[in-house]
């Protein structure tokens, strides 16, 4: 059976050697010789988000798939694949399903050659896409809260990384919205900053001045909005 494997990682998951592409990509291979696959090739996004299929490794799957070139696909966990529930179901009814090909996560054990295997996925989903709409949810509460105590965030006339004003002029807390790759950013800043990575490294890693990490890394916004608990959480 010829198989091919699929990995992602994230910007800010990059520096979590658990979820890393060499451990995932390590992962497949034991698996695809233990099956007695033909992996023929590992896909690859490196610093992709999983929250939709803009992605040119998915794309490059969804071909191979749709073109009958392979009858298996491997990854290491569901949400390498896709964290949206939408996107997740497409692909396992109109990409796999239709073209006859056995789909398998490792961490989830799901093989979808079975009617259990198939339910189990559905049911992962669907609970991926609820983590991500709470985190967001969340966010957006402690944005609110702020709002009613009429906080600014930070320099009055600075808007933090990761936001974007909806005026010109000294955006208060109710004009500010997030940008999801900058934040992704600010996640794996701290992220570095907890593992006692410099700020000059740091800023060379995101082309900052060690005052612009600096300032981000003090900046309250990120702790009382929760962007960053996830990071404290390991």
């Amino acid at each position: 059976m010829k198989a091919v494997g699929y990995i992602r990682v994230s910007t800010s998951e990059q520096a979590n050697e658990g979820i890393s592409l060499d451990n995932q990509r390590h992962k497949i291979k034991t698996y695809a010789e233990l099956k007695d696959f033909n992996l023929i090739e590992i896909i690859a996004d490196e610093g992709r988000s999983g929250k939709n299929l803009k992605r040119e490794g998915v794309q490059k799957l969804i071909r191979l798939v749709t073109s009958k070139k392979v009858d298996a696909v491997i990854v290491y966990k569901l949400d390498r694949l896709t964290r949206s529930t939408k996107d997740l179901l497409y692909l396992i009814e109109d990409v796999f399903i239709k073209s006859g090909i056995t789909f398998c996560s490792l961490s989830e054990s799901i093989d979808t050659t079975t009617a259990q295997g198939k339910f189990f996925l559905t049911i992962t989903g669907a609970m991926n896409q609820m983590t991500r709409d709470q985190i967001s949810e969340n966010t957006q509460d402690a944005l609110k809260e702020l709002i009613r105590q009429k906080r600014r965030l930070g320099s009055p006339d600075m808007t933090p990384y990761g936001f974007k004003q909806t005026k010109r002029k000294k955006a208060e807390i109710s004009d500010l919205k997030l940008i999801p790759k900058e934040i992704e950013d600010v996640k794996l800043m701290f992220s570095m900053r907890k593992d006692n990575r410099t700020l000059e490294v740091i800023g060379k890693r995101f082309g900052l001045a060690k005052s612009s990490v600096k300032y981000i890394l003090e900046n309250k916004i990120y702790q009382e909005t929760g962007i960053i608990s996830s990071v404290y959480e390991h």
